[in-house]
């Protein structure tokens, strides 16, 4: 049985309200994943079957995580469940019944890459200009149009100008190239997935009557493919629960619509909403000034995050000279934090963009500080894995032209780029797969020492394809590398890089046996699924001995004992895009809202007041983000030796990094620096919170009766009445005549005191 009473009284709300749709806002670090995995065991508690659950997340990584804590809660008897990624579940639909809308079951899913070789080639074919229209734009406005489930011929009737001809006429070419080689896109899992709902409602009502309970996770994320999906499932039944956080919504630009959860309760028909606002994560000091940022969005739903645990170390404030300056009081402070007994894999430095992180990366190898890249190649991603896995979903599916592209030559048979066009454009003539084609080579006109080596492949594959039915997954993985001489190549170079490959290979090879161990009735299919469903957020190792570094999209879903925000500059962030563009504003504060509930125990911050970034010195003012941060949790380092050290860049520095304050203006404290007056900085950076720890105040401390204040949009007003309710201390401002008395949550009320 399980246990609620490890859940406070809104989590155990929202696992026991089980019946109908329901919302819950839940506000970063509030324990979401533990209401979901409660809720799951709960249903399953009261006699619901596990197969008739489906919940949905949108990373392998939290999904995983959601089925183990499942496991250990309900046991064996959770296993039926469908506790899966968007895009697994579909697959699995799909699967099942794609080629009752055209598709072989065999289908394929291309990753970034395969779509970018496929983009290329048709831009080549149909002589658009790939400067004019680079692949990755033509790859963003098909992304967009699936994501919003139009066609090529509905997005053009959306985008009718000269311009967009172009992307029309390679959106369509792209759609009958996947057709032909049988294979499917990210977007595609979803965006089929509705069609043969559509096209086949028997297949739609048999999932109606099989879901009982939907849950989904992170529901400010979804688009309009995937919102639509989750309608659909949830029928008539309505029994949808979604769990998101509307104030870390931030991928509008990859198709996210916030209006998913702003607008659940009337989707739904005046749904309950349940607000998840106690953390677990953040000191109050952090959490006051994530309040005070994201209260200045508008389109948003009240709530305000608090917590029992002390108030904590202040923010850190760094106003750097220059990006150069930026990066080595970051080293410093690093330094410092390690010294106190702080681990590097602890610490994370985030910025907007990826091309930040070079001043800072130099900064780090200057200094001795091991760091890596978060977002950096993807193991499946190297070209060694690759091209493996191109050999096996060429045999799983002969009609795969860019898998078969990909490996005619590797390793090098003396076979030609015209060779393989000959090839191609036979193909193409006879309505053929390339695999085929091969099959034929004697009638492609080759000449005498292209044909040997055309057929020589084509006799490799004929041999590993008669084999495939008869092998397991880790036996023809196998195969594939004897027969292809793939690894052998690397084994006989004398390559240092090679030896690498050979690991990865041979990594590969460990990967697809552990695979079949787990699941012998899947087969080197169900393997090549599992690879092409593997996300960035899924590389993210669990523990690292070394500072990461990251753009602040990646860190979303993650937390960090200690965490830089640097770059906070108008222009740089919020990006400069956003300054006429409210909505954009809106995105970037909520970016600045996830950035700030990364950290658990100290944050630092810093602006550079010059900044070389795309070739360009740039001097921007300080972001609005910083001054939207109350002054009573931020600590100043405004004062600095900054031009004495940038004289002797190379000298090992021996400030603290800003803790200890000068004696006075100007003047800096002799000696050897000290941080063991810093709260949280002690020996072993030991966070116990002490004896005497409270529940901190939620805005009773902030505004008083009779004190002047200024709002954002209102104006100047004066403070009426403090009212402590228990949903919170509430704030009446009279702003005079027209404006009238106004009242708002003091926690999150966009003003300040100005007197």
């Amino acid at each position: 049985m399980i246990d609620l009473t490890l859940l406070n009284p809104e989590q155990k709300l929202a696992v026991t309200t089980t019946e109908g749709p329901l919302l819950v806002l839940a506000g970063a670090g509030s324990g979401k994943t533990r209401v979901l995995t409660y809720r799951v065991a709960h249903l399953i508690e009261k006699g619901v079957p596990a197969w008739a659950i489906l919940a949905i997340t949108f990373t392998n990584k939290a999904a995983r995580e959601m089925r183990e804590r499942v496991s250990r809660l309900s046991g064996a008897s959770a296993d039926d469940a469908w506790v899966m990624t968007f895009h697994a579940c579909c697959a699995r639909i799909l699967r099942r019944d794609i080629e009752k809308i055209g598709f072989k079951r065999e289908f394929v899913i291309y990753d970034d890459d395969d779509q970018m070789t496929l983009i290329k080639r048709i831009l080549k074919q149909l002589e658009i200009n790939d400067k004019n229209y680079p692949p990755r734009s033509v790859k963003a406005v098909i992304s967009d149009a699936k994501n919003r489930m139009l066609s090529p011929e509905e997005w053009y009737k959306e985008n009718d100008d000269m311009r967009n001809k172009a992307y029309y006429r390679a959106y369509a070419e792209y759609e009958k190239q996947l057709k032909s080689n049988n294979a499917l896109d990210f977007d595609d899992l979803i965006l089929k997935t509705l069609l043969l709902f559509s096209e086949h409602p028997p297949v739609l009502e048999s999932y109606q009557r099989r879901f009982s309970y939907i849950l989904v996770d992170e529901y400010q994320d979804t688009n309009m493919a995937q919102y639509m999906l989750v309608k659909l499932l949830a029928g008539d039944k309505k029994n949808v629960c979604v769990v998101g956080d509307d104030d870390q919504s931030i991928y509008a630009w990859r198709g996210a619509d916030i209006r998913n959860i702003l607008e659940f309760e009337k989707d739904y028909g005046g749904c309950p909403v349940i607000k998840l606002e106690q953390n677990y994560r953040s000191t109050s000091n952090i959490l006051d000034a994530a309040n005070q940022v994201i209260a200045h969005n508008t389109g948003r739903k009240e709530k305000a995050l608090w917590t029992n645990t002390d108030a904590g170390d202040k923010i850190r404030l760094y106003h750097a000279l220059d990006e150069r300056d930026e990066a080595a009081w970051v080293c410093e402070n690093i330094h410092a934090l390690e010294r106190r007994g702080l681990p590097l894999g602890d610490i994370a430095i985030l910025y907007r963009t990826n091309a930040q992180s070079r001043v800072l990366e130099e900064a780090l190898v200057r200094r001795g500080i091991k760091y890596g890249v978060y977002g950096g190649l993807k193991f499946y991603d190297r070209k060694e894995v690759k091209d493996v896995l191109a050999y096996l979903r060429l045999l799983v599916n002969p009609d795969d032209d860019v898998s078969f592209r990909r490996i005619i030559n590797e390793p090098r048979r003396g076979i030609g780029d015209a060779t393989v066009e000959a090839i191609a454009s036979y193909a193409q003539q006879n309505g053929l797969s390339m695999v085929n084609a091969v099959l034929e080579a004697s009638e492609i006109g080759l000449s005498g020492r292209a044909l040997n080596a055309v057929s020589g492949f084509a006799d490799i594959l004929m041999e590993l394809t008669g084999e495939m039915l008869d092998v397991s997954a880790s036996e023809l993985i196998e195969e594939v590398l004897e027969k292809t001489g793939i690894l052998t190549q690397y084994k006989n170079s004398k390559d240092d890089d090679d030896k690498s490959r050979v690991e990865n290979i041979q990594e590969l090879v460990s990967a697809v046996t552990e695979y079949d161990k787990q699941n012998p009735e899947e087969g080197i299919l169900g393997f090549l699924e599992n690879v092409a469903l593997v996300t960035d957020t899924d590389s993210m190792e669990e523990k690292v001995s070394f500072v990461t570094l990251m753009t602040l999209h990646s860190a979303k879903g993650l937390e960090f004992p200690a965490v830089f925000l640097t770059g906070l500059e108008e222009g740089i962030f919020p990006i400069s895009r956003a300054m006429f563009d409210e909505d954009q504003l809106e995105e970037e504060r909520r970016l600045m809202y996830v950035g700030i509930t990364r950290a658990k125990k100290i944050l630092f911050v810093s602006h550079a007041k010059t900044r070389m970034l795309y070739n360009a010195r740039q001097a921007n003012e300080l972001s609005r983000f910083v001054s939207e941060m109350p002054g009573r949790v931020i600590e100043d380092n405004r004062i600095r030796a900054s031009e004495a050290r940038l004289q002797r860049p190379m000298a090992r520095p021996q400030y603290d990094g800003g803790f200890s304050k000068p004696s006075k203006p100007g003047a800096f404290s002799s000696g050897k620096p000290s941080l063991n007056n810093i709260p949280g900085l002690q020996k072993g950076f030991n966070y116990v919170p002490s004896q005497g720890a409270s529940q901190v105040k939620r805005g009773a401390a902030i505004f008083h009766e009779g004190d002047y204040v200024q709002h954002r949009t209102l104006g100047k007003g004066v403070v009426k009445a403090v009212r402590d309710l228990p949903e919170g201390t509430r704030v009446d401002v009279d702003f005079g005549a027209g404006k009238g008395v106004r009242t708002f949550a003091a926690d999150t009320a966009p003003m300040i005191k100005i007197g």
